[in-house]
């Protein structure tokens, strides 16, 4: 693939709406580094133009006739991975559709832009744009590369491990699925921030139970955190953990982003640092920017065990290599490995 530092990345943007199509080519080609090479009204169309064009980056709709988005995409994972952004109406009855997007091999997704002001149109073309410079240096790997951790048998947390903090972006529905499959029952309370659309985050949180033996729980109002259960922060709010009457409680903000999201991992990180210092473990996992570095780095100041995901393993190694540069982890391991070491474990080196 070509470094996008050298050349420009190369877009396929694939929608059946020609305004959207018209649209989205503009957005991208008026920023640098990024150049629309074509369009593609249909899944058909765009077949032949990936072979022809050679995209980087294709950005993808799910309703499209013919042959839908997921179909698409689920053939072209199996037979040419290859980095694509979902760019559709995202809504909370279609959450199910994005995240089985995620779930085939999508590298993000963004809702489709609509009628905005030209301030906020240039936020949305600025905040695509980013997607799509963080697509093109994607770990993309075939369909059936699934994500997987050995399940771990009960009673096998260390007795000092009391909490457990999780944050992830880019990739991160599928990586933090993959752990929490491997955790047991009676694991510690686990929170969990993951950048994600208000409407798609109740629906993360119910596919994660599905795939749990622990209870995992959309966040919507403040309340006390058991062991066995995993928090899941709503979109569109922070969660901090905070120690009261003896136990820890997740609550929810409405402050402002942090970093440009909300909810942010730093401020979950940062307010497990102070609640819980050495009784919790920490993992970043993959995703775009460096949310959750410095967040990490304050875990592991205050005697936190902290984890960063290895770029190997990594969709997108910008948040947990930003905790590395910062030394904020005090280890850096595969996917396979973060649910047992979390616990308190030894790993195969």
């Amino acid at each position: 693939m070509n470094d996008p530092a050298a050349a420009p990345v190369k877009v396929l943007v694939v929608d059946d709406s020609m305004l959207m199509r018209q649209l989205l080519a503009e957005l991208l080609g008026d920023g640098p580094g990024i150049e629309v090479v074509g369009t593609a009204a249909d899944a058909y169309t765009a077949r032949e133009a990936i072979k022809r064009l050679a995209p980087d980056v294709i950005t993808l709709d799910i309703a499209m006739p013919g042959m839908d988005g997921l179909t698409f995409l689920r053939n072209l994972m199996r037979l040419r991975p290859m980095p694509v952004v979902m760019v559709s109406t995202l809504t909370a009855q279609g959450a199910p559709a994005g995240l089985e997007a995620l779930a085939l091999g999508a590298v993000d997704m963004m809702a489709k832009p609509q009628p905005l002001g030209v301030r906020d149109l240039g936020a949305y073309a600025a905040a695509l744009r980013a997607k799509i410079r963080a697509a093109a240096r994607a770990h993309v790997q075939p369909a059936d590369a699934a994500l997987r951790c050995a399940p771990l048998p009960a009673g096998g947390a260390r007795a000092d491990r009391k909490l457990i903090a999780i944050g992830a972006s880019a990739g991160g529905t599928e990586a933090i699925r993959a752990v929490l499959a491997a955790m047991p029952a009676d694991a510690p309370p686990t929170a969990i921030v993951q950048h994600i659309p208000a409407s798609f985050s109740a629906a993360f949180a119910e596919r994660l139970d599905r795939h749990s033996a622990m209870q995992v729980v959309h966040l919507e109002s403040d309340r006390a955190l058991q062991p066995g259960h995993a928090y899941v922060a709503p979109g569109g709010r922070h969660l901090r953990v905070v120690r009261s009457g003896g136990q820890w409680w997740g609550r929810l903000g409405d402050d402002p982003p942090q970093r440009r999201h909300r909810p942010s991992v730093d401020v979950l990180f940062e307010s497990v640092a102070r609640s819980a210092g050495a009784q919790a473990a920490a993992a970043l996992l993959t995703g775009m920017g460096d949310d959750g570095a410095r967040g990490l780095l304050a875990l592991r100041e205050a005697g936190a065990l902290t984890l960063a995901q290895d770029e190997a393993s990594s969709l997108i190694w910008g948040m947990p290599g930003a905790a590395v540069a910062l030394d904020a982890a005090c280890e850096v391991l595969p996917l396979s490995q973060i649910a047992q070491r979390l616990l308190g474990g030894t790993v195969d080196r």
